[in-house]
């Protein structure tokens, strides 16, 4: 019995191997069929818009792209400043892990795509929609994509941290900071965002440090030496920050904090 389940296993595999090769060799002979004999089609015309690129091409761009949008949604947006309080928020009430870490995330992104929903729109008015309708080509339209991004940086960017930077880079003392390149603006626009978003913490952790600090007196006076002052806080900062509606205070101070 064992030998005759080997065997017909040993056929499925090799059936399944033929069947690949095959499906391999017709997507190839098709591939060859619809391109030109040996080559790869790359650009399929010139029109108004610049350069028009075939879809294998133009879905290569699209990929390597995605691989940049972590980096550019954590450096060049709002997200540093709002997950790291809310991690810090965690931390000040003594939970591990509620909320947990998909939702941290998670409401930091929606949060993210919140505040800075102007700064999309323009990006989009600006520079994806004349691309789109050939008006521009695909450089121009990044530049003009650019600039909104920019101006939300500036805004959020310290001229201490931009002046850093930019000595660092050895850039001009007298260059503007409208001027000033990607590579000195997002490490100090970056930098300022960890300092925004440590002092939102500090202030955070205030009122739940004085709770710990009274519980362990009041813990320590009784003789309760066993008892751990963590366990027993717990249920007052829990308290306290539901009553003084926390969640509505902290996520609309964070949103505020990048109106200028």
């Amino acid at each position: 019995m064992r030998r005759a389940e080997g065997r017909l296993a040993a056929h499925g595999a090799r059936a399944l191997l033929l069947t690949l090769a095959l499906a391999a060799g017709a997507g190839t002979a098709w591939a060859q069929q619809q391109a030109a004999p040996g080559t790869l089609p790359i650009v399929v015309g010139q029109g108004p818009g610049g350069t028009s690129y075939s879809v294998p091409i133009q879905t290569l761009l699209v990929f390597t792209a995605l691989g940049f949008l972590p980096a550019v949604l954590l450096l060049m947006t709002a997200f540093t400043r709002i997950v790291i309080v809310l991690s810090l928020l965690r931390q000040a009430l003594g939970t591990q892990a509620a909320p947990p870490n998909q939702v941290i995330i998670g409401l930091s992104l929606f949060l993210t795509f919140f505040v800075m929903q102007g700064t999309f729109d323009e990006v989009y008015q600006k520079a994806w929609q004349p691309y789109t309708a050939g008006q521009m080509n695909a450089e121009t339209a990044f530049q003009e994509g650019l600039k909104p991004m920019r101006s939300f940086m500036l805004k959020q960017t310290r001229q201490s941290d931009l002046a850093l930077f930019g000595r660092l880079a050895k850039l001009p003392e007298d260059l503007k900071p409208e001027d000033a390149p990607f590579r000195v603006l997002v490490p100090a626009f970056v930098t300022s965002e960890l300092k925004s978003a440590f002092q939102i913490g500090f202030m955070i952790f205030i009122p739940f440090l004085i709770i710990d600090m009274i519980v362990a007196s009041v813990l320590m006076s009784l003789g309760m030496m066993m008892l751990s002052p963590v366990l027993v806080a717990l249920p007052f900062k829990l308290m306290l920050f539901v009553l003084a509606d926390g969640w509505n205070l902290l996520l609309g101070s964070l949103a505020a904090s990048f109106v200028t």
